[in-house]
Order: structure tokens, then C-alpha cells, then sequence
């Protein structure tokens, strides 16, 4: 916990906090201006672009932390996939999220009323990130065949043995890891281009809680884990 890059974690977790706590309360209020929603949601995009950056700077001088993340909570690192979150994981909470506020307001939706929010989702737009997240599959599959002999024997013996390998082999994974980084922002970004300013918000307040429910939920474990023990 004590790295720069695990505070950095801990204070950028805080400050996105606050930034999707205003994304949240910008689509249930009335809102100052017409950019207003615009303006939040880049903010929300540049703070979220920063840790990644953060990270990228860090794959060149500590490859094993930034993959063993000791600054998070074993239920975090449980669902991560090369050093954080599974881009296609995304999807997941468009289509969660959309279900569920389509089945909120389907009476409105069947009386022909636009709701506006991800449960409205237009069949274009349904069509396209179906496409996207098609293509995020596919480009998933290329990095972890990038990885080759580092994913075959998994993350866990991946850090038991890289102390062991070439300077050439441990650029090759920084590569990797940046690779998938990248990834990660441009799901992020080409989602929230889909999207209407307030649908994106939407997805982006689920996108923060994915963050905060598995850092949440990991702490009570561990704290119920150290009371057992």
C-alpha cells in the first residue's frame, strides 16, 4: 500500500468519487447550462485518463507491481485482467444498466414516451456497440496472444518467475500491459461517443461504481477475513 503509484490509486479513487456523485446528481436535477453534462463527463474522462497515464509511466520501472497491484484488496485483483479491469466488461454494465431502466419505465417506453436515459437505447446505437464490443473482443484476444508464454503460465507464476527473464522479455510484457491499458481508455471513450450526454453520464457513474463496489466490497472481505482469523 505504501507505493506512490497505490496512494496515487487511492487519491485519484477519491477524487473520481466526487466527480461521478456529480455526473449522478446531474441526470435527477435540472441543469445550469446546456454545457454543463458536456463538461462533466470530460472531466470525468481526463481523471479517469490520468491513472491510466500514471500507469503507463510505471510499466517502465516496476512491471511486478503494477500487475500484482499490491495496493488493492485479493477480491479486486480476483477480477483483474492484466494489471486491472477486462475492457469487455464494459458491455456488461451498458447492457446491465440499459435493462434495467428499460424495465423501470417500459410502461412509458410502450406509450411511445423517450425516456432519454440508457434504458432508451435507440437500435443504431444498440447495433454499434454490438459492433464495438465485437471488435474490443477481438482486440483483447491479440494482446493476450502477444503475451504468449507469459499468459500460459498465468499471472500468479508470471511474478514468481519474472525476476528470472531477459530485459528484452520484460519490455515485451510493459508493452503488453500499456497495450492493454490503451484498450481499456479507448472502450471507455468510443462507448461514450455512442452515446447521448446523458446516457454517457449514466455509463459513467456505472463505470465508478464498478470501481468503488469491487474496492468496497474487497475491503469488507479482508476486514471480515483478519476478524475470523
Amino acid at each position: 500500500m505504501g507505493s506512490p503509484l497505490g496512494q496515487f490509486y487511492l487519491e485519484w479513487l477519491d477524487h473520481l468519487h466526487l466527480t461521478a456523485n456529480q455526473l449522478l446528481s446531474s441526470t435527477t436535477k435540472p441543469l445550469p447550462s446546456p454545457d454543463h453534462l458536456p463538461l462533466l463527463i470530460s472531466r470525468f474522462l481526463m481523471q479517469y485518463f490520468d491513472y491510466y497515464r500514471v500507469r503507463s509511466l510505471a510499466a517502465d520501472h516496476d512491471i511486478v507491481s503494477l500487475l500484482s497491484t499490491p495496493w488493492c484488496t485479493p477480491l479486486e485483483r480476483s477480477l483483474h485482467w492484466i494489471g486491472s479491469w477486462r475492457p469487455t466488461m464494459v458491455f456488461h454494465l451498458v447492457y446491465t444498466e440499459s435493462s434495467i431502466l428499460f424495465e423501470s419505465h417500459i410502461i412509458d417506453i410502450l406509450r411511445g414516451y423517450r425516456t432519454g436515459d440508457l434504458g432508451d437505447l435507440s437500435p443504431s446505437q444498440l447495433r454499434m456497440v454490438s459492433d464495438l464490443q465485437c471488435e474490443t473482443v477481438r482486440e483483447e484476444n491479440e494482446i493476450n496472444d502477444e503475451l504468449g508464454e507469459w499468459q500460459e503460465a498465468g499471472a500468479c507464476d508470471l511474478l514468481l518467475t519474472i525476476s528470472g527473464v531477459t530485459d528484452v522479455q520484460v519490455f515485451r510484457l510493459a508493452e503488453a500491459v500499456k497495450k492493454a491499458d490503451e484498450l481499456r481508455l479507448k472502450t471507455v471513450r468510443r462507448v461514450v461517443e455512442l452515446l447521448t450526454p446523458r446516457q454517457a453520464a449514466e455509463f459513467l457513474v456505472s463505470v465508478a461504481e464498478m470501481e468503488f463496489g469491487a474496492r468496497g466490497l474487497g475491503m469488507k472481505y479482508s476486514q471480515l477475513s483478519a476478524t475470523s482469523a
